[in-house]
């Protein structure tokens, strides 16, 4: 799995524009993690909680979930932040998550074997 995260700036409104910092984020996952998410049922599997500095209060919060199938066939994520500060934390959020990510598809990979304890 090979991850790649850039910082862009972006401008957005008509008449009052505002300054938001965009994270970019794109998954390229190999051949057998493309097939361990597909057989074990993963790409619905929720990543990240997360709500964009644009979103409406009145949104929904599961409309802005980061799950596995977005991440498929290095589809280009994308994530507006308030600040700059805020856009680096979440880009530490997202690799702390796809970290656990990447143990937990090699957890994934096969079946566990017999194990025999005695205390």
């Amino acid at each position: 799995m090979r991850v790649s995260i850039s910082h862009h700036t972006v401008r957005k409104g008509l008449v009052l524009k505002t300054t938001y910092y965009e994270v970019h984020l794109s998954v390229a996952f190999t051949h057998e993690e493309k097939q361990i998410i597909r057989q074990r049922g993963l790409l619905k599997t929720k990543l990240l909680d997360r709500r964009p500095a644009d979103a409406k209060n009145d949104a929904r919060d599961e409309k802005f979930e980061l799950r596995v199938e977005h991440l498929m066939n290095e589809q280009l994520d994308r994530f507006l932040c308030a600040n700059p500060s805020k856009a680096k934390i979440y880009e530490d959020a997202l690799l702390d998550v796809l970290g656990q990510m990447k143990l937990w598809l090699d957890d994934n990979a096969d079946t566990g074997s017999r194990t025999v304890v005695e205390f």
